[in-house]
């Protein structure tokens, strides 16, 4: 081994080594407990990012406020970046399993995360939460409605679904998962359809080969074409285009032969 090739497998170990011990000393954010940089007032939000203005901090402190009062939930707002108090918000705001904490952080892959009360998981499922973190708080949806947007769509979801006596699914349908339950059920509409084409003289509809299918195109269509939207609004034009976009898929699947039979006889 040449001189130049253990210097670069040494420079890498170095590196690696570096990079484990930075790790194993480093505690995480939530670790600290730094109480200088919480407010000698109460409040229901600590803004340590700037991701809200002046204007709508004091509304959702108020709008925070009364919720607690008339449901008994307690909904808290800890938005950092270089700067965290750490544990010593659980003191000052008194957290305990009626309680949701929403801490807004930029420098990760999402800006959201949730610390959930006990109380809560019968009402909102875990997998609310996750879906809650993905939808408000991806990269995506930050750069086009801010932080602010984020923090607000987000906190909206939980008082709804908590004013309701839980949710199991985020309420509202993205436009983006909208479309993938419509690509869902024209895959769904095109397996019935080929399942479905005649494969004997004089049949019409081969409902043997449809039936056989059905777990196939069912799932496509029902789970996760119409399913999503159901449990997510109560708007029809979605369902109606997706049921739309399945006997299309359908159509288009069951006549593709006879439209190949008739283009070969239009090229002869």
């Amino acid at each position: 081994m040449s001189k130049s090739s253990i210097h670069r497998v040494l420079a890498t170990v170095a590196a690696v080594f570096l990079v484990l011990a930075s790790w194993a000393v480093s505690p995480p954010a939530y670790a600290y407990d730094n109480p200088d940089l919480l407010p000698d007032h109460p409040t229901n939000i600590i803004d340590l990012a700037d991701s809200l203005t002046s204007v709508q901090e004091d509304n959702l402190d108020r709008d925070l406020q009364q919720f607690e009062a008339e449901t008994g939930w307690k909904l808290r707002v800890l938005t950092q970046f270089d700067r965290t108090p750490g544990r010593a918000v659980k003191a000052f705001w008194g957290l305990d399993d009626k309680s949701v904490l929403l801490v807004a952080d930029p420098r990760g892959g999402n800006l959201l995360n949730f610390s959930v009360g006990d109380d809560l998981y019968p009402l909102l499922s875990r997998t609310f939460w996750i879906e809650l973190q993905t939808r408000y708080g991806n990269q995506f949806f930050v750069r086009e409605n801010g932080e602010d947007g984020s923090i607000l769509g987000a906190l909206g979801s939980i008082k709804t679904c908590l004013a309701q006596n839980g949710c199991s699914v985020v309420p509202g349908l993205p436009r983006e998962q909208w479309i993938l339950t419509l690509i869902t059920s024209v895959i769904g509409g095109i397996v019935c359809g080929f399942a479905a084409q005649p494969r004997q003289p004089g049949q019409v509809v081969a409902w043997q080969w449809a039936l056989i299918f059905s777990p196939l195109w069912g799932i496509l269509f029902i789970a996760f074409g119409i399913g999503p939207v159901v449990t997510r609004t109560s708007e029809w034009l979605p369902l109606f285009r997706n049921v739309a976009g399945f006997v299309l898929g359908a159509l288009v699947a069951y006549l593709s032969p006879m439209l190949n039979a008739s283009s070969s006889t239009s090229e002869t």
